[in-house]
């Protein structure tokens, strides 16, 4: 990793430590509430929405239904330009998967098909999903099954995807930087510029202001 990377272990720690790992989480949503997140990823990386579980309110019992067959969520996902890299109807379980190719912030929006149910009218949805990315969308012990890898063979396998991950991590932060660079130098651009018309502004109004009085002198007959 050192001679690859040109850092040292502890440094690699440190990054494989701030490297996006999968996300678990749930939200509620009504009958045609949109719910959208914000997911900074970088380009040519897999992301999985992976177990992602819907349940619908039950009033009668007071608690989510363990499955609901027939009620569905639609995913759309757009790139930092806005572009959209998914749009697709899923069931009420399952997983969707898009590799982003360009580097950004990804919008991760999911609604229901709510106004095919009458069952949902005026209720309350409980969404589940588990968001993976990066390497940590491969499934090694499948890898491993596959490819008759042994212990050692799957564990070098995990660190080269690692450092790929990595590779790519730093390219984005150096992205982020660059563009972060240019926005300042193009604000003190226009920061100089101001000044220097406020400047040329006051010097004109001087001036001005200096022809202006001498003239009402002269006319006075003071000077």
């Amino acid at each position: 990793l050192k001679t690859l990377l040109g850092v040292s272990w502890a440094g690699c720690a440190l990054l494989l430590a701030c490297i996006s790992t999968g996300r678990a989480l749930y939200f509620h949503i009504g009958e045609t509430e949109k719910k959208c997140f914000i997911e900074e990823i970088p380009d040519e990386t897999m992301v999985i929405g992976e177990r992602y579980r819907t349940q619908l309110w039950d009033k009668q019992t007071g608690s989510f239904l363990p499955s609901t067959p027939g009620l569905g969520m639609h995913v759309e996902i757009k790139d930092p330009d806005t572009k959209i890299v998914l749009s697709r109807q899923y069931g009420s379980d399952g997983r969707f998967t898009f590799t982003s190719h360009t580097p950004g912030e990804h919008q991760i929006c999911l609604h229901s098909n709510s106004t095919k149910m009458a069952l949902f009218a005026g209720g309350k949805l409980r969404v589940h999903l588990d968001i993976q990315v990066g390497e940590h969308t491969n499934n090694y012990p499948e890898i491993a099954a596959k490819d008759k890898l042994t212990e050692l063979q799957l564990r070098v396998r995990q660190l080269l995807d690692q450092v790929d991950q990595i590779q790519k991590e730093q390219n984005y932060q150096r992205y982020r930087e660059e563009r972060f660079r240019m926005t300042s130098e193009s604000t003190n651009q226009r920061v100089l510029w101001w000044s220097i018309t406020q400047t040329l502004i006051l010097l004109v109004t001087g001036v001005w202001q200096m022809r202006h009085l001498k003239s009402f002198f002269e006319a006075k007959k003071l000077v």
